[in-house]
């Protein structure tokens, strides 16, 4: 009898030991159940996404570009601080002109506009911009025509123009952003496009002497392999950039460190706003070399806008040498590092400086 009240009294405690661990399992997985629930239910933090100061990428506006006078006092230019890209080139006598490039901004005054010269042509093709100019050299009629571009003529487009009679002629020609796209659609222009996008910006922040990736080295002290930070081949600290265009005309740009822009300057003379009346400045420089050839007795210049060619990436206090390509003139030129990767581009406003490979740039 004693033997089976033990054996009863085991069977008992092993089933009362089953149902405390069935309980608590079953008090387990509740408590899993439920915090798995308050996970699903908590929202997910929203990654707020950053959009370009520079251009609205959501607009499609169809930028414009503007031929500027460059040969008058370094005071008397309007526009070009709004402009997200500018081009600068060589033309006739060792002058240069400038093409600004408008897109999403209403800028009241533009100018002084001056005549078209056909390689500007290719850059303004390449964002698909409407071409505004006042006057052509034979050359760039002809292309005009040829190439089928959206081009305003103030030679016979009165209306998107006027001159200020307080400066001499020709160097007082203005237009603005609403009076062009206004005109553009009298004369049957598409002012919206897809083909506009052409820089590779981004809204991170691009400093040029972050390590791009790591190698790893013997350390000849401890004989022990270490982690190397890899920066980006041919860094240069870029404080001061010298561009030169002729013997008589250089361009020139130092850094701001607090504002982190780059001050322009005109043959060492501070580069002023007409309307601001401060000094220009731009987040990025690009220097692109190209070859020039003179095309008549009268000085007009050819350039080799396709190919390929050297160049420098500016920005935040570092250069870069970069190279550039372009498959034909209404192709978009693209800007790469020595790796083969595009440049990134900071968000902020660009100068592309676009200098006869007879002249080195100064960069220190």
């Amino acid at each position: 009898m004693e033997k089976k009240k033990i054996k009863k009294n085991i069977i008992v405690g092993i089933i009362f030991f089953i149902i405390i661990l069935g309980m608590l399992g079953y008090t387990y997985m509740t408590y899993i159940n439920k915090e798995e629930s308050k996970k699903k239910e908590k929202k997910e933090p929203e990654v707020e996404e950053k959009e370009l100061t520079i251009i609205d990428e959501n607009s499609n506006q169809r930028p414009i570009a503007v031929m500027i006078d460059n040969n008058i006092g370094n005071g008397r230019h309007a526009g070009l601080q709004e402009s997200y890209i500018n081009y600068e080139i060589i033309v006739e006598g060792g002058l240069t002109r400038i093409m600004a490039v408008f897109k999403d901004k209403d800028i009241s005054l533009i100018g002084p506009v001056r005549s078209s010269r056909h390689y500007f042509l290719d850059y303004a093709l390449e964002s698909d911009a409407i071409y505004a100019h006042y006057g052509w050299s034979t050359y760039a009629q002809n292309d005009i025509r040829t190439l089928g571009v959206n081009n305003i003529n103030g030679l016979y487009d009165d209306y998107p123009f006027w001159r200020d009679q307080s400066i001499a002629a020709p160097h007082n020609v203005f237009t603005s952003t609403e009076k062009i796209y206004a005109y553009a659609k009298q004369k049957n222009y598409n002012t919206t496009t897809t083909s506009w996008k052409l820089l590779n910006y981004t809204t991170d922040e691009v400093n040029l002497n972050e390590p791009i990736s790591t190698t790893t080295q013997v350390n000849p002290e401890t004989g022990k392999k270490e982690k190397v930070p890899v920066t980006r081949e041919g860094l240069l600290t870029a404080n001061s950039v010298v561009i030169p265009y002729s013997y008589y005309q250089t361009r020139s740009y130092t850094y701001d460190v607090e504002r982190k822009v780059y001050l322009r300057y005109m043959n060492d003379t501070p580069h002023i706003d007409k309307v601001s009346g401060q000094q220009l400045y731009y987040k990025n420089v690009i220097i692109q070399q190209v070859t020039n050839s003179q095309l008549d007795s009268e000085g007009r210049q050819d350039l080799d806008t396709t190919g390929s060619g050297n160049g420098y990436y500016i920005t935040n206090g570092y250069a870069i040498p970069i190279y550039w390509t372009k498959s034909s003139r209404s192709d978009k030129t693209i800007y790469k590092y020595s790796d083969g990767s595009k440049v990134e581009i900071n968000d902020g406003n660009t100068f592309v400086q676009i200098m006869p490979t007879t002249y080195t740039p100064t960069i220190s």
